[in-house]
């Protein structure tokens, strides 16, 4: 199970996270997509041929996008953590420090600790 692929939040995520038998798996990205237009608005979650359209139109800006080098330390890296409580401390680590990180991600993996 991943828990965030790069192609997260409009290919914006900064990190793909997942579990594997060697314990918790972080790579973080070296390189940022630059979009050339602003990304569409949302549109409603339940509605799944907008959700469509608009994964389609994104698809179609990513074509025309930049990459640009992200410039933090740990571009590139991968890590192995190899238990829960290690994998929030390091996420959260990377967050602070400016990586692009699902709003969703902390709390999925303080619920899954058990600490909500």
């Amino acid at each position: 199970m991943s828990y965030c692929r790069w192609s997260t939040d409009d290919f914006q995520c900064d990190l793909y996270c997942y579990e594997s038998d060697e314990g918790f798996i972080t790579h973080v990205a070296g390189q940022r997509i630059k979009y050339k237009t602003p990304l569409p608005p949302p549109v409603d979650e339940s509605d799944f041929n907008a959700l469509l359209k608009r994964h389609e139109t994104v698809l179609g800006m990513l074509d025309n996008a930049e990459r640009a080098p992200i410039g933090l330390p740990y571009d590139s890296k991968t890590f192995c953590d190899h238990d829960l409580p290690s994998f929030l401390e390091r996420v959260k680590m990377l967050k602070k420090i400016g990586y692009n990180v699902p709003d969703y991600l902390i709390p999925m993996i303080i619920k899954e600790i058990g600490l909500d």
